[in-house]
C-alpha cells in the first residue's frame, strides 16, 4: 500500500466520523541500525499484546502530532512523525467504554531520535526494537502485522 495523502486522510476521517465510526492514530516509530530499518512495538497495559503506541483524536492537533504524542506518553519516544498515512487497520475494541466496537487506525511513521527514560506510562508497558519481519510476528492483529511486516522508510518523501 502506498502512502495516504493527508487531503485524502482527512477526507475519511471526516467521512467516518460523520458516520459515526471510531477512529484512533498510531505511530509507527522506527530507526535504520546498521543500515536496515527496526521498528519498535510496545506492549498493551491490559491484555499484554505487542503493538503501536496509538491513541483517540486530540483537540487542535493534527492526525500525525496526535500519534506523535500517543508515542511520547505511551513509549518515551521522541522524534519526527510524517505527514502521510502509510496505511490503517481495524480491531474490536475489548475493554473500556467502546468495547465490543470496531475501531479503524490510521498509521503514521515516526522516525525515532531519542527514546526517554521516564515517560507518562513509564513502567506500564515493554518496549522492544524488532526488524519489521521480526515484529511482525508478535502482533496480534493480522492487518496491522501486514502493515508493520511490508514497512519501508525509504519511500517516504515528506519530512511532517
Amino acid at each position: 500500500m502506498g502512502l495516504l495523502d493527508p487531503t485524502a486522510t482527512a477526507t475519511m476521517i471526516r467521512k467516518a466520523q460523520k458516520r459515526g465510526k471510531h477512529i484512533q492514530f498510531a505511530a509507527l516509530p522506527y530507526r535504520i541500525q546498521n543500515g536496515k530499518p527496526e521498528v519498535l512495538l510496545i506492549t498493551s497495559r491490559g491484555t499484554r499484546q505487542w503493538l503501536l503506541p496509538k491513541g483517540w483524536p486530540m483537540a487542535d492537533l493534527k492526525p500525525h502530532k496526535t500519534a506523535a504524542q500517543e508515542a511520547w506518553e505511551e513509549a518515551g519516544i521522541l522524534g519526527r512523525a510524517r505527514k502521510h498515512c502509510l496505511g490503517t487497520y481495524r480491531y474490536r475494541k475489548t475493554r473500556g467504554p467502546k468495547r465490543g466496537q470496531t475501531i479503524r487506525v490510521l498509521v503514521y511513521p515516526l522516525e525515532v531520535d531519542k527514546l526517554a527514560r521516564v515517560y507518562p506510562e513509564t513502567g506500564q508497558r515493554d518496549r522492544k526494537w524488532l526488524r519489521p519481519k521480526k515484529a511482525a510476528k508478535r502482533i496480534a492483529h493480522p492487518e496491522l502485522a501486514k502493515l508493520v511486516r511490508t514497512f519501508d522508510p525509504a519511500t517516504f518523501t515528506d519530512k511532517g
